[in-house]
């Protein structure tokens, strides 16, 4: 075993961890951010299976994405489409030419062998992304955006972690083999010092936010349609070079991009202030508490094997394919997030919270089908966020539409409900009992404005309480809250409380 093993897995085995703020007196980090993006396209890569997520395992294949002999794979030409459009909207350059390679490696989960991927001729290539933390703005060089298809996916039985080690069998679901994948490759991003673990998060939050906008993937991370693999190294302070790196691989979340990269300054000055080695190695990230652990030595290119894929045609897309695309781009996210702030009225705290929350294209959506930004803001960031919350499902899985939210406050701006009896309506919307009027009427919700009703709620508010009645008598009129508490609970909750307080002026003022 050499040395660099050595000094690894003794690090591993019992890994020191140092502070942060003393990793950053001694080192200067440097990271590489390898995103891959699920295309939402209705067929894999190079065959016509479908590609719908959480269909029965091994029901989406055929002899081309399984890798058996005689099946000739055919290019995806909306996949390469979606490819072009994410590399413009990256500020890249798009090939005039291009190829497919075959990535030789051996695991359970790629049935043919070698992966269909790019390796010096990626589609797109030189771009960049800026991304804003805490006012200062980081440019993210953007070496490549290639395309290639996914793997399958392995299930380990048995054990305690869910991986390999210690399990008592495997499963293969090749489902997942050949759908559209681009993978986004960062050049070495550096400087960024004590913000190194934010930098990453925003990084990949933007582009999350970028490929959403596109329209090309779903961009869900908990399902796996974008991961991030995480490449970490540190250099003594102000030498300007590179340490050796340790790839974090497949982190499904924002925020254990940052976690992933805060562990691993940890883990590296560790080792490196004990006079040791770290080993250049995939990682797996453990969302538990935040930790990695070793994965396999990490490969260079040249262990690939790399060799133009002889079964594919080269890709070659015109200039005016290429424009054409260009103008199908829509309005960058943090320009539109800009725009929508100042056109909502939303302060900055506001804003932040409902970017934070994933709703701000559902509030948009609900302004545009009808009501003010200040009533969707309202409902989507308190009712339906709770009931996201109660339940475990995204916003926009609530059941919930925004033409229906629309109806709600319709119903309330011209008095049939209050926001009080609107919460049940949002009830019945969840249980699917019909449109909001319907399940007004239904349930009996109105809100009543009989003056005859309301009187006598009223006189018996009065009756009940005398010594409320006599200090409005006496001027003080704020004491008229506790009569109105008192007949909306006698009313349920459904008296027109406007009339209620002017009923009681007329009596006692």
């Amino acid at each position: 075993m050499t040395e660099a093993k050595l000094a690894g897995s003794a690090s591993d085995r019992r890994p020191t961890l140092i502070d942060f703020d003393t990793v950053l007196e001694s080192f200067d980090p440097a990271m590489g951010l390898e995103v891959h993006v699920e295309l939402n396209t209705a067929t894999k890569m190079f065959c016509g299976c479908p590609t719908g997520f959480g269909a029965a395992p091994n029901t989406q294949v055929c002899p081309t994405c399984l890798g058996l002999p005689g099946a000739m794979p055919v290019v995806n030409g909306k996949a390469v489409e979606s490819a072009m459009r994410i590399g413009l909207a990256l500020n890249c350059e798009i090939a005039e030419w291009c190829r497919f390679a075959r990535k030789n490696y051996f695991y359970p989960d790629m049935p043919k062998n070698f992966q269909t991927s790019q390796y010096d001729e990626p589609i797109a290539f030189d771009g960049y992304l800026d991304v804003d933390v805490d006012g200062e703005t980081f440019r993210i060089e953007i070496e490549r955006a290639h395309m290639e298809e996914d793997t399958g996916k392995a299930t380990h039985v048995g054990g305690t972690t869910g991986r390999i080690h210690g399990a008592d069998y495997s499963l293969i679901d090749y489902n997942r083999a050949g759908i559209p994948l681009i993978e986004i490759v960062t050049r070495p991003i550096m400087g960024a010092g004590e913000k190194a673990p934010l930098v990453a998060k925003a990084y990949v939050s933007a582009l999350r936010d970028l490929v959403k906008a596109l329209g090309v993937s779903d961009v869900r991370m908990d399902q796996g349609s974008m991961r991030c693999d995480v490449n970490l190294s540190l250099a003594p302070k102000g030498s300007g070079a590179l340490g050796t790196r340790s790839e974090t691989k497949n982190v499904n979340s924002l925020r254990s991009v940052e976690r992933a990269v805060r562990y691993e300054m940890s883990r590296h000055a560790g080792i490196l202030l004990a006079g040791g080695k770290v080993l250049q190695e995939t990682r797996h990230f453990h969302e538990d508490d935040g930790s990695t652990s070793p994965g396999r030595e990490k490969s260079d290119a040249e262990d690939y094997r790399y060799f133009p894929e002889p079964d594919l045609v080269p890709v070659a897309p015109s200039r005016e394919w290429v424009e054409e695309l260009r103008g199908t781009l829509p309005e960058p996210p943090a320009g539109r997030r800009t725009r929508l702030q100042a056109e909502f009225g939303f302060s900055d705290l506001e804003m932040r919270d409902v970017v934070a929350a994933g709703a701000l294209d559902l509030i948009a959506e609900t302004v545009e089908a009808g009501t003010t930004p200040q009533a969707a803001r309202k409902w989507w960031m308190s009712e339906l966020a709770r009931r996201a919350n109660d339940t475990g499902v995204a916003l926009d899985e609530v059941g919930v539409t925004p033409a229906q939210i629309v109806e709600v406050q319709r119903l309330i701006d011209d008095k049939t409900i209050n926001d009080k009896l609107a919460r049940q309506v949002f009830e019945g919307l969840y249980a699917g009992e019909g449109t909001p009027a319907e399940i007004v009427a239904a349930r009996g919700l109105a809100v009543v404005s009989d003056d005859g009703a309301l009187t006598a709620a009223v006189d018996a508010a009065i009756e009940a309480q005398p010594a409320v009645a006599e200090k409005i008598r006496g001027g003080n009129h704020a004491a008229a809250g506790a009569l109105i508490g008192a007949v909306m609970k006698a009313m349920g909750g459904q008296a027109n409380a406007a009339r209620v307080r002017e009923i009681i002026m007329e009596k006692l003022a």
